[in-house]
């Protein structure tokens, strides 16, 4: 509990949203479709259900996979807001989570017309996690591959597990995470070029005045974030695989991400 609350406050809040809404929805006291992304819904008179723009990112599969997910999350979420160098400035990672969020609502929920998108922003976090880790190898099953074919391999495992739709769905994801890396990242490295997410003055304010201590802690390799300070090469790039297949299969929008 104490690695828990000493987490930084995006990525904490993140998991600890996930592991309620599942509990939730999988112990039977909260109807999945009262969480599930409906756009008639969202905008029905006189009561608006404005949770679901929230709750689709906050749905993983029963049991196991729910809990394998959190980590997931834990792991990517936490190194991305802690060690990553495009987030140094505090609000910065709320800001991309926004900008990801939205993106996968307008791509997936709009246009796919899909109701789950937890997969689709883990898959955001791991393709910026690669992006900054260029270079480095990592254990995909049994291959060492490059990081920045990881969420490429990833897309590959659910086309075959999970069919194109769960592909479709997942890869919103990436598309999100891409455009977020070119408009602050590439674009602005262009002649005449700027960067247009910049983190709002108020945004960050409030992220100032709560800033928690947090410390750096080891995660592994493989599909783990690497350590802040890594052991020699012996060590370093063990990692393994989880399983792909849960509850959410055949759903479509809600097929499980794996791996580690």
């Amino acid at each position: 509990m104490d690695k828990f609350w000493s987490a930084p406050p995006v990525s904490r809040t993140i998991v600890a949203a996930i592991g309620a809404v599942s509990l939730l929805v999988h112990g039977g006291l909260l109807s999945v479709h009262r969480v599930m992304f409906y756009l008639p819904y969202i905008w029905k008179f006189p009561f608006p259900e404005l949770w679901r723009l929230v709750t689709p990112f906050l749905l993983t599969g029963g049991g196991f996979n729910a809990l394998w997910d959190m980590y997931m999350f834990w792991t990517y979420a936490t190194q991305l807001e802690l060690d990553s160098p495009r987030f140094s400035q505090p609000g910065d990672f709320a800001t991309y989570v926004g900008f990801v969020t939205t993106s996968i609502l307008v791509v997936a929920g709009l246009i796919l017309q899909s109701f789950v998108f937890t997969q689709a922003l883990l898959l955001a976090f791991i393709y910026t996690y690669a992006q900054d880790n260029r270079g480095r190898k990592v254990h995909f099953f049994f291959f060492q591959i490059p990081a920045q074919i990881l969420p490429w391999a990833m897309l590959a495992l659910t086309l075959l597990m999970g069919g194109t739709s769960a592909t479709l769905q997942q890869g919103t994801g990436l598309l999100a995470a891409h455009s977020y890396d070119f408009l602050t990242r590439l674009y602005p490295t262009m002649q005449g070029g700027r960067n247009y997410i910049q983190t709002p003055g108020f945004v960050r304010r409030y992220f100032t005045g709560n800033r928690t201590t947090a410390t750096n802690r080891a995660y592994g390799t493989g599909f783990r974030p690497a350590p802040q300070n890594p052991q020699p090469a012996a060590s370093s790039n063990r990692g393994w695989t989880s399983g792909f297949s849960n509850s959410w299969s055949a759903r479509g929008g809600g097929h499980r991400l794996g791996g580690d």
